[in-house]
């Protein structure tokens, strides 16, 4: 007869279902491909999250600007205590007209031991030239604050590409590795039978032994170095180093032909303005031309409305100031400044202006002659290491071959192990000179992606 659990012991049951449900759940991998990868990071990498932020801080900039045209409203108070009442001096003509001329002035003293005002002011400005080069002035530089997001997720985008493709070679890498000590087990197990069997000696095992010993170290610092390599992308990626991640990308998709293709045709159709640098340098010297405006603007006049109203109180008790009545006061009127003569600074200040705007230009043009030569350098830099490629590639299979046949013909009783030996070293040396090359291949991509201005195109 079954017992029936517990309230206790069903709650623990049922705890503990529900806590290796979580940590199942916690230790699945996030799956991601290059171009997932890419997004994730342009949304969650640190660089990226603070451009983001320097473009709210860019609209508050701007809204500070604004607020300017808006009314100024300011409310003020104050409570005064004349300790010692200032004493004035008047003639004594001032009180009898009949003193004669040299009679001795008469002290008097003007005011109240408590002074007392309390008052508002508002202030409209109605015309300044340059507020509204101002506001042109913000209209581009939340241009750039945008195009400034956009530069950091390219380089997150270039960093999160390059880190991604390292995974990859680095993984195919542990694979073959995996491979080749399988391959050479499995020679070692044949060999020591033919040696029980007097067709070998024991020196052919222990040569085997030592190589198979070598693969084993080779695998344990390639693992390491795939563990670093998911650092690495993890990190450029705004991770969590500890997060678990499954990486759907392969190499064997990677379509070699298709990217010479690619290199053929990078630099037709290229626009300077695909490249962020050469954008966000377009508004700059929108800035810099909108400041020397700014600069002229500054000679016109400038006129602005205020009102005030607010109320005023003096006594000789403190107390009588919260008793007594307080007195009105109120005025209106125009503000209006109109510079004259300013020791000609503005006049140097628009030359400086003028310069800084030159050297924008000339900027311009060395930026354009940088970008044309980044273009050709990574053509040139992705067509040796596809020819690089190709001939690695080439080797490989050569080694292979000459690995295959070298075996066969061992087996068959022809051939020396040493013969194996040296096979599988230099296929082991193809290999990875293989991956070296295809590993600066992609990487020469990326470049060459980055120097056209296609390595991302998200906003």
């Amino acid at each position: 007869m079954n017992k029936l659990l517990s309230p206790g012991k069903l709650l623990g049951v049922v705890a503990l279902s529900v806590g290796i449900t979580s940590l199942a759940m916690a230790q699945t991998p996030r799956e991601f491909s290059l171009t997932e990868a890419i997004q994730f990071a342009t949304q969650q990498n640190i660089n990226v999250k603070n451009s983001q932020l320097d473009a709210v801080s860019a609209e508050a900039r701007i809204k500070e600007v604004k607020s300017v045209s808006l009314p100024q409203v300011s409310v003020s108070g104050s409570l005064l205590d004349n300790l010692a009442i200032q004493t004035a001096f008047l003639p004594g003509k001032f009180f009898d007209p009949n003193a004669p001329d040299d009679a001795p002035p008469i002290p008097v003293r003007f005011g109240v031991t408590y002074a007392g005002s309390l008052q508002g002011a508002v202030n409209q400005l109605l015309f300044d030239a340059s507020y509204r080069i101002g506001l042109k002035a913000a209209d581009v530089y939340r241009e750039l604050a945008q195009k400034n997001i956009t530069a950091s997720k390219i380089s997150v985008a270039e960093q999160v590409a390059k880190a991604y493709y390292g995974v990859l070679v680095s993984q195919e890498r542990m694979k073959l590795l995996d491979y080749n000590i399988g391959r050479l087990d499995t020679l070692l197990r044949e060999t020591r039978a033919l040696n029980q069997q007097g067709f070998v000696e024991k020196i052919d095992i222990d040569r085997l032994e030592v190589q198979l010993n070598n693969l084993q170290t080779e695998k344990q610092k390639v693992q390491n170095l795939v563990g670093l390599s998911y650092y690495l992308l993890k990190f450029q990626m705004g991770l969590n180093v500890n997060d678990p991640i499954l990486l759907t990308d392969r190499i064997a998709q990677i379509n070699v032909e298709e990217m010479e293709r690619e290199i053929n045709n990078s630099a037709t159709g290229f626009d300077y303005a695909n490249r962020i640098e050469f954008d966000q340098l377009q508004s700059q010297l929108k800035l810099a031309e909108l400041d020397i405006q700014n600069t002229q603007k500054s000679y016109f006049p400038r006129l602005s409305a205020f009102f005030n109203y607010g109320y005023n109180n003096g006594r000789n008790k403190l107390s009588e100031m919260f008793t007594t009545k307080w007195f009105a006061l109120s005025s209106v009127g125009l503000n209006l400044s109109v510079p004259v003569f300013d020791g000609f600074a503005r006049k140097y200040r628009g030359q400086q202006q003028r310069i800084t705007l030159q050297k924008a230009q000339n900027s311009g043009d060395l930026l354009k002659n940088s970008i044309d030569l980044q273009i050709r350098q990574s053509q040139i830099t992705l067509q040796n290491n596809l020819q690089t490629l190709r001939t690695q590639q080439r080797n490989l299979d050569l080694a292979n071959e000459i690995l295959r046949v070298t075996r066969i013909k061992y087996k068959e009783g022809v051939g020396s192990n040493i013969e194996v030996l040296n096979a599988e070293t230099s296929s082991r040396e193809a290999q990875t000179n293989y991956y070296a090359a295809l590993l600066d291949f992609m990487l020469a991509k990326v470049d060459l992606d980055k120097a056209t201005g296609k390595l991302f195109a998200g906003n």
